[in-house]
């Protein structure tokens, strides 16, 4: 039987619907090269953060066996998965791509920060840097018979200005609309959390801490600058108001 639907859906649609749940799920499996066992597969479970061009990023230390396998050999894969009782039928992405270390760790330290604040030590530690998985292509299952590779191009997200205005965001949201966010978990996501927070905000949603919890909302559209970011917001709010209490 073909894995391919009757009508299948456009690229630009099913390359969304794979960052979609890329964001969702920021623990996976990556694949190096050992060289150890001579080239053979060698998995390790790592968490991760997207950038704004939607790359994985991983914190790593030099003494990993996964690290000296990248020094090795930058090729590589990572593979998102949820924890879902019927595995197979869950939405899963594989990027396939090649790893390089990123100088500067300063300029994506407090993005991780916030989404694993218990990595603190490990950030401080000289010993750890981190990694952007450049993506060739990715593999993106959406269910059954929903199959497809998609190519790099089609994958990255649309230019967009959040990297350099996320912080500013983020400190209005959570400065004055901290009810606001707690509304929109109870509302959205079916969980009214003591205390909330915007950890991220980028070019298909946000994320919020939801008490211990990361919440996800995806943006109707893409919002590719903060006046955009300003009106997909505004529309959250829209939603919670159709949503009874």
């Amino acid at each position: 039987m073909s894995a391919t639907p009757a009508f299948p859906e456009p690229a630009a649609d099913r390359a969304a619907q794979a960052r979609c749940v890329l964001r969702r799920h920021l623990h996976g499996v990556l694949s190096t090269l050992s060289r150890r066992c001579g080239g053979a597969p060698f998995g390790s479970v790592t968490p991760f953060v997207l950038d704004a061009a939607c790359r994985p990023v991983i914190l790593v230390s030099s003494l990993a066996e996964h690290t000296r396998n990248l020094q090795a050999d930058a090729r590589c894969s990572l593979l998102a998965h949820p924890c879902a009782p019927d595995s197979q039928a869950a939405a899963r992405v594989t990027v396939v791509g090649r790893a390089r270390s990123l100088p500067d760790k300063q300029a994506l330290g407090p993005r991780y920060l916030r989404y694993f604040p218990e990595a603190q030590r490990h950030y401080e530690l000289a010993d750890f840097q981190f990694y952007v998985i450049e993506p060739q292509t990715l593999r993106y299952i959406g269910g059954f018979g929903s199959i497809h590779w998609i190519s790099a191009e089609d994958f990255a997200p649309p230019a967009n200005s959040l990297q350099e205005a996320e912080p500013s965001i983020l400190d209005t949201m959570n400065r004055d609309h901290a009810e606001r966010l707690r509304d929109w978990c109870a509302q959205l996501n079916g969980v009214r959390p003591l205390q909330a927070c915007m950890v991220g905000v980028d070019v298909d949603g946000c994320d919020l801490r939801a008490d211990q919890q990361l919440l996800r909302l995806d943006f109707a559209r893409p919002a590719p600058h903060p006046e955009a970011v300003q009106q997909a917001l505004a529309e959250l709010d829209r939603a919670c108001a159709g949503h009874p209490r």
